[in-house]
């Protein structure tokens, strides 16, 4: 039950996100690490990217979908790392109370996606006592 839960909650994160990715890319822009060609295009794909992540967490069905779903999302969380440090970096440092859980939490949101998606099982959270 939890699972389905978690599923849905980082699934309507991520809608969220992809809208927002896409409706307003102007502050996305700023955290963008210089090395990134072409920012616009990587902005616009990371919204479509969440957007269909999203969907694909949604399937009522548990199956290759999903899970394909799930490592997608997993994948993105760790190519965006980068963008979470260009913020701190950007900001000089300033409000390191919001920075480093951000940075932090970055490994959780990988794992969360692949255990909601059921692509891993680790660390068992879903086993039941019998088995």
């Amino acid at each position: 039950m939890i699972r389905t839960i978690l599923r849905w909650v980082l699934a309507l994160f991520y809608l969220l996100a992809g809208v927002i990715h896409l409706a307003n890319p102007a502050p996305f822009l700023t955290i963008m690490p210089p090395w990134v060609p072409a920012p616009e295009l990587v902005v616009a794909l990371t919204g479509i990217a969440e957007l269909a992540g999203a969907a694909g967490l949604l399937q009522p069905w548990s199956g290759p979908l999903r899970r394909a779903a799930g490592w997608g999302l997993a994948l993105y969380a760790l190519c965006v790392w980068p963008a979470n440090f260009q913020h701190m970096i950007n900001d000089h440092g300033l409000h390191l109370a919001y920075h480093i859980p951000r940075l932090a939490f970055q490994p959780v949101l990988i794992w969360l996606a692949l255990w909601v998606s059921g692509a891993t099982d680790w660390p068992g959270l879903n086993r039941r006592p019998d088995g």
